[in-house]
C-alpha cells in the first residue's frame, strides 16, 4: 500500500496531462516496478506495503476513469458532486480539454484510488480526448435526459470508445439530470434498452440531487478492484447485478 497525494490537474486542448503532449502515466495498479505499485504473484495482484510521501492518502490500487459525452450533459457537475459532495449551481465555463480529480474509496477493505478525468464534449477537443482513451480503465458515458440529441449521439461515442479504448475497458451508461422530470425527453426505458443493446450497465443519475452518483463510481471501483485482486476460484463480479441490487435496496433513490 502506498501513500500518494490526491491532487487536481489540468491538460488543455494543446496536449496531454503533465506537459509534452503525452498521455498520462499508467496507474500504480498497472505499472510494474513503480514505487507503491501492487506486487503480483501467480497472476493475482496484491497491495504493496505502505510507503511514505509528503502528504495525501494511502491507497492499494489506482485506476483511471473517464467521463465522456456531449458538452452540457453534466460531466463536471457529476464529478464535483462525487468528489466534493457539492452541486455547481448556475452557469459555468465548459471544460476545456481535460481536467481530473482523485478520490480514494474503501472497497471491501481495500483502498482504491480513482483518478477521474473530465473530458470536453466539444468536437474541437475530440482528438485530445482520443489520446486519453487508450489507458483508461473505465469509461462513464453520459447523456442528458432533457436533451434528445445527447442521447442520440451515444452510438457515436460508443463507436469512438471501441476504436480508441482498451478492449477490456469497463463501460457504464448514465442518463444524467434525472431530477428534472418536467423537462425529460428521454424515458428511462429508452436508456435501459440502449444499454441492453450494447451490453453495458445502466443507471440514471442526478448531480443536483446526488441520485446514484456515489453508486456509479463505487460500482465501477468494485469491478476494477475485483479484476486485479480476484482469487482464482472467486466468481466474477456482476456489475449490473450489483447496481440493480443496490438501487432496489435504496428504492432507486440512492444519493
Amino acid at each position: 500500500m502506498s501513500r500518494k497525494k490526491t491532487s487536481k490537474g489540468k491538460a488543455s486542448g494543446g496536449g496531454g496531462g503533465g506537459g509534452g503532449g503525452g498521455t498520462p502515466s499508467a496507474s500504480p495498479a498497472h505499472g510494474a516496478g513503480e514505487k507503491g505499485a501492487p506486487s503480483q504473484a501467480n497472476g493475482v495482484v496484491h497491495p504493496s506495503r505502505p510507503s511514505l510521501s509528503n502528504s495525501g492518502e494511502f491507497y492499494d490500487v489506482a485506476f483511471k476513469v473517464m467521463l465522456v459525452g456531449d458538452s452540457g450533459v453534466g460531466k463536471t457537475c457529476l464529478l464535483v458532486r462525487f468528489k466534493d459532495g457539492a452541486f455547481l449551481a448556475g452557469s459555468f465555463i465548459s471544460t476545456v480539454g481535460i481536467d481530473f480529480r482523485n478520490k480514494v474509496l474503501n472497497i471491501d477493505a481495500v483502498k482504491v484510488k480513482l483518478q477521474i478525468w473530465d473530458t470536453a464534449g466539444q468536437e474541437r477537443f475530440r482528438s485530445v480526448t482520443h489520446a486519453y482513451y487508450r489507458d483508461a480503465d473505465a469509461l462513464l458515458l453520459l447523456y442528458d435526459v432533457t436533451n434528445k440529441a445527447s442521447f442520440d449521439n451515444i452510438q457515436a461515442w460508443l463507436t469512438e470508445v471501441h476504436e480508441f479504448a482498451q478492449k477490456e475497458v469497463v463501460l457504464m451508461l448514465l442518463g444524467n439530470k434525472a431530477d428534472v422530470s418536467h423537462e425529460r425527453v428521454v424515458k428511462r426505458e429508452e436508456g435501459e434498452k440502449l444499454a441492453k443493446e450494447y451490453g453495458v450497465p445502466f443507471m440514471e443519475t442526478s448531480a443536483k440531487s446526488g441520485l446514484n452518483v456515489e453508486l456509479a463510481f463505487t460500482a465501477v471501483a468494485k469491478e476494477l478492484k475485483h479484476r486485479v485482486m480476484k482469487e482464482p476460484n472467486e466468481p466474477k463480479f456482476q456489475l449490473q447485478e450489483y447496481v440493480n441490487r443496490e438501487m432496489k435496496g435504496a428504492g432507486c433513490c440512492r444519493s
